[in-house]
């Protein structure tokens, strides 16, 4: 797929995986249309792109917002090829002491904020038979203990996500679902803990994980492929095929895995 003047709309653009997507859709000529919630950042980002783009000031978790986002891109130019769902956050608690207000945030980014943009940007996609891109995790493919809200959210989305696909068949619309794998980025070091503060710190070697310039890469070749799953990596891969014959073994493998951090909630 030639990116060439193509308009994208990215959600969580400011960092990231979010800001290496409108760096690369920009270096391949398209026009990116970024949403973030801190406006000096986002300015300062698009400002520097090689070509044309918008920062538009959005937290996805309001629909007004969305809508805004939306309706800048298709204002300055005329339609949407490709929406790009990346805005989330995570979080790191078991269920039995979080406070249930922190799965309502959950919620209302990864999931409410999927909805709301798909929705608007729904006809210029069908319009341009163009692609919807959802940045999921494994833990939209099998529960991830510790992650209740995060996996509940990811789920959520896939589910929204693969109906709008079969319901756009005849459409030419294009749904890609994303799991990068543990990717360098400060989604752990802003994830929710049980009683809604930031973590503050990674329970991960960040340096040994896939960065998240090369992350946007992959999905950029997806979505010029228009694949329907892209999993980065080895536990992407290999939790599919275990969900599917040992289901059990892998409730054992993820929970010795989440143990293994350090302060894990997991006596």
């Amino acid at each position: 797929m030639d990116f060439k003047n193509k308009v994208v709309v990215v959600t969580g653009a400011s960092s990231g995986i979010g800001e290496a997507l409108a760096r690369r859709f920009a270096a391949r000529g398209a026009h990116v249309v970024a949403g973030a919630r801190t406006a000096d950042k986002l300015e300062a980002m698009v400002s520097g792109l090689p070509t044309e783009g918008v920062a538009v000031e959005c937290d996805v978790t309001r629909e007004e917002d969305c809508k805004r986002l939306i309706d800048r891109a298709v204002e300055r130019f005329g339609g949407i090829d490709v929406l790009v769902n990346n805005a989330g956050i995570s979080m790191r608690a078991l269920f039995d002491d979080v406070d249930l207000d922190v799965l309502r945030r959950l919620m209302d980014t990864n999931f409410w904020g999927a909805v709301y943009c798909t929705k608007y940007a729904l006809p210029y996609i069908q319009r341009a038979r163009g692609s919807i891109v959802g940045i999921s995790s494994v833990a939209g493919f099998h529960g991830l203990p510790g992650r209740t809200g995060y996996s509940a959210s990811k789920y959520a989305m896939h589910g929204l996500l693969e109906t709008v696909r079969i319901e756009n068949l005849k459409k030419g619309v294009h749904v890609l679902i994303v799991a990068p794998g543990f990717t360098a980025s400060n989604v752990r070091f802003a994830a929710l803990t049980a009683d809604g503060s930031q973590q503050g710190v990674s329970p991960r070697e960040e340096g040994k994980m896939m960065t998240a310039d090369e992350a946007a890469r992959r999905i950029i070749k997806a979505i010029g492929r228009r694949k329907r799953t892209l999993l980065m990596d080895f536990d992407g891969k290999g939790t599919r095929i275990l969900k599917f014959f040992v289901p059990g073994l892998l409730d054992k493998i993820y929970y010795r895995h989440m143990a293994k951090e350090p302060d894990s909630p997991f006596k």
